[in-house]
């Protein structure tokens, strides 16, 4: 799959359908396989970070998940056709998945937001086999309880939302311990799934302006939001020389 590198992530060129049919794929092909859907910020932390590059790379599939990774594709003459978020493709998998008998695990969020997620999904799509939930509120200590949870359940696809860098770094670290076929880093989706946070308006976000609205909604994301113009001058300035020398390299 052809790739555009961001600061040295390499994301896959892939629309939402592609990345949809690729997941799908993976459900019935042997070994793990790992989905992460950076945004700005997480690329900025990999920028910073060569380990933490180091492991998104490693990722069977990576997705544009914020339309600044779009801009910046186009920026270094690259373009992504589009944002492909790690919300929007779980959808989508989701709805391939109702009625395929395919396994599903709910990993993270407070306590209680997997299961409203589970009982609000299950309204939507009786059919769809979600096999276990637990919170994202957990000690050191308790990961192999987790990890035995989750592959005595079954689970085929496991959606893991503990917030980056906290996520990708806990499936890198337990991959080869899960039997799930596919393992995906979504964030906050399943309080979106719950119902605790609400998504963007449509127009908003074809728009670009998601991240507008959350702050407009949740104004304490204010600091975390300044990462925006920084990842954006980061890849100006430094994006294409990076680029060159990787080549050259």
């Amino acid at each position: 799959m052809e790739k555009v590198n961001i600061l040295g992530v390499n994301v896959d060129k892939v629309t939402n359908e592609g990345a949809t049919r690729r997941i799908c794929e993976m459900l019935d092909e042997p070994g793990a396989h790992c989905v992460y859907t950076p945004n700005s910020e997480i690329i900025l932390m990999a920028y910073k970070d060569s380990a933490f590059c180091e492991l998104l790379n490693r990722a069977d599939l990576l997705t544009a998940d914020g339309i600044g990774v779009v801009y910046a594709s186009r920026i270094l003459r690259n373009p992504l056709s589009e944002r492909v978020a790690g919300y929007d493709v779980a959808c989508r998998v989701i709805e391939q998945i109702a009625s395929s008998g395919h396994r599903l695990y709910l990993f993270g969020g407070k306590p209680g937001v997997a299961e409203q997620a589970k009982e609000n999904l299950k309204k939507q799509y009786p059919l769809l086999n979600i096999v276990g939930t637990h919170n994202g509120y957990f000690k050191v200590d308790e990961v192999d309880e987790i990890v035995d949870d989750i592959n005595s359940s079954g689970a085929d696809l496991l959606f893991v939302c503990l917030g980056a860098p906290t996520q990708e770094k806990w499936i890198d670290a337990n991959k080869s311990r899960l039997d799930c076929k596919v393992m995906m880093g979504i964030g906050g989706s399943l309080d979106v799934f719950a119902g605790t946070v609400e998504r963007a308006p449509e127009k908003w976000c074809k728009l670009g302006l998601e991240w507008l609205y959350r702050l407009k909604k949740e104004p304490w994301r204010f600091m975390r939001m300044m990462a925006l113009p920084k990842f954006a001058l980061t890849v100006i300035f430094r994006g294409k020389r990076y680029k060159k020398v990787k080549k050259n390299g």
